[in-house]
């Protein structure tokens, strides 16, 4: 799941804003910028999901692999990006951690658990969360962060994720996102009209990454129909089961959800709140999902997926962005990420 730009020497621009907490601050520095029922087939193509592993070029991809792909629920796509592309985005990163500062009231500790998620609004600024659609914002690995806000370790090894708007506000990943293999490969989905809704630079941090526990996507960005929404995961590094590659169930993309989080009513204590309840997953049934440096994963919004805890002493960078095919599509309005005036969702072809 899971929220523009980066300074004027690396090619982006950097506008100010007022801090969106309740209490009065300062204006912020650089980095703090502005900017439950059965899955239907949602694609146009009739395609709802799957997996696919090839390095081949796109035209090379086989009627049996799309039904494979129909089938489990998720793509995966080895050497999809080369390692230039890779390292840019490494080092575009880098630059945005060096320039990055957050006021403490603001620091928030990331979380896929949901006492944790809501615990962490309370405990900190809930609208620097729910304002981060259309911006670039900071995110932090579980106990970095003391009391106050102030970082227990440097600031670089704790960030867990930025975002949510990438893909908008900053020169490198925006052509990373639109890439013409990106496009290419949305036409083979039979994507018509699809927008980008999100895009997040997760870091997976050494020794301390936190798990991401089982999910769908659609808890968090839901749609009329149901099926509308992929997520594009690029492993910046090797991803393996040390330090915290993907686990799927197959072929969970067809039960439905039966839980989503929603924007929480004016004046209640956290900015969201949970619908529904997350069913208990038999944990036999995840296979683990391991991919090379460059390598893609297309994610079916319904698809369940988790990631274990980082032990290892190696990082596990990714760049992900989340798609909907936005014809005959109803984006919803109790999702806490939504377009604004000033960031529609840009299409994906450009």
């Amino acid at each position: 799941m899971s929220p523009p730009g980066t300074s004027g020497r690396r090619g982006g621009s950097s506008p100010r804003e007022v801090c969106p907490s309740a209490c009065v601050c300062h204006r912020l520095p650089k980095g703090h910028v502005k900017g439950g029922r059965r899955a239907e087939p949602g694609w146009p193509c009739g395609l709802a999901a799957g997996i696919l592993a090839a390095s081949a070029p796109m035209a090379f991809v086989t009627q049996h692999q799309i039904q494979k792909f129909h089938q489990d629920g998720f793509l995966v796509l080895e050497h999809f990006f080369t390692p230039e592309e890779c390292d840019s985005m490494r080092k575009q990163i880098q630059g945005i951690v060096a320039e990055m500062e957050v006021p403490p009231h603001c620091r928030t500790e990331f979380s896929t658990k949901e006492g944790e998620q809501l615990q962490a609004q309370m405990q900190g600024s809930s609208d620097y969360f729910l304002t981060s659609g259309d911006k670039i914002r900071f995110f932090f690995e579980k106990g970095v962060l003391d009391e106050r806000g102030n970082f227990l370790i440097p600031k670089e090894r704790s960030v867990s994720k930025i975002g949510h708007a990438l893909h908008a506000h900053d020169p490198v990943f925006k052509q990373i996102t639109h890439s013409p293999k990106v496009q290419e490969l949305g036409r083979k989905l039979g994507l018509e009209k699809p927008v980008v809704v999100q895009s997040m630079y997760i870091f997976k941090q050494p020794n301390i990454g936190g798990e991401v526990t089982p999910h769908q996507d659609a808890t968090f960005l839901h749609t009329e129909p149901l099926g509308r929404v992929m997520g594009f995961w690029i492993a910046l590094e090797d991803a393996t089961q040390e330090n915290g590659c993907l686990w799927f169930i197959p072929g969970s993309h067809t039960n439905g959800i039966t839980r989503r989080m929603v924007r929480a009513a004016s004046g209640a204590s956290t900015c969201v709140e949970f619908v529904g309840s997350e069913p208990t997953y038999d944990e036999s049934q995840f296979i683990p999902v391991p991919i090379s440096k460059g390598g893609l994963i297309v994610i079916h919004g319904e698809v369940v997926h988790k990631s274990e805890l980082n032990s290892s002493e190696f990082s596990r960078h990714v760049f992900t962005f989340h798609i909907m095919e936005a014809k005959d599509t109803s984006w919803s309005k109790d999702n806490w990420l939504q377009p604004t005036p000033e960031l529609p969702f840009p299409p994906l072809y450009t």
